[in-house]
């Protein structure tokens, strides 16, 4: 009995760019055959990223201890996988950090073991 080959397609739009492609990948297991739809080379590199390993940057907010404001916006630095934002989100509840705050800072190194650190967006002034 020979390999038994499972075809799938899935369809996404594209965020690469402005222009919001709409996509079509297909598969073959869990391996990318063929990117169509896209008009650059950034939504073939969407498109094959987002169906082998989906990340996402994640914006969230931190409570402030002696800041002109209570909460200080921040970001990951980089692309967590997307299985991990709420593991992410999660981390961020008990942080509180102490004022002053600039944009850059690191307030919480390698956030739910992703080896990704959690920065301030914005600048806080001591009270």
């Amino acid at each position: 009995m020979g390999a038994v080959e499972v075809s799938n397609k899935i369809e996404l739009i594209c965020i690469g760019c402005p222009l919001g492609c709409n996509l079509t990948v297909d598969m073959n297991g869990s391996e990318v055959v063929e990117v169509k739809g896209n008009t650059c080379k950034k939504g073939k590199e969407y498109a094959v990223k987002e169906v082998t390993n989906p990340t996402r940057i994640v914006t969230s907010i931190v409570r402030v201890k002696n800041g002109n404001i209570a909460v200080v916006s921040v970001k990951t630095k980089e692309d967590i996988p997307k299985s991990k934002i709420h593991d992410c989100i999660k981390a961020l509840k008990d942080v509180e950090v102490e004022a002053p705050i600039k944009i850059g800072d690191v307030l919480l190194k390698d956030v739910a073991g992703t080896g990704v650190d959690i920065v301030a967006t914005r600048n806080i002034r001591k009270k």
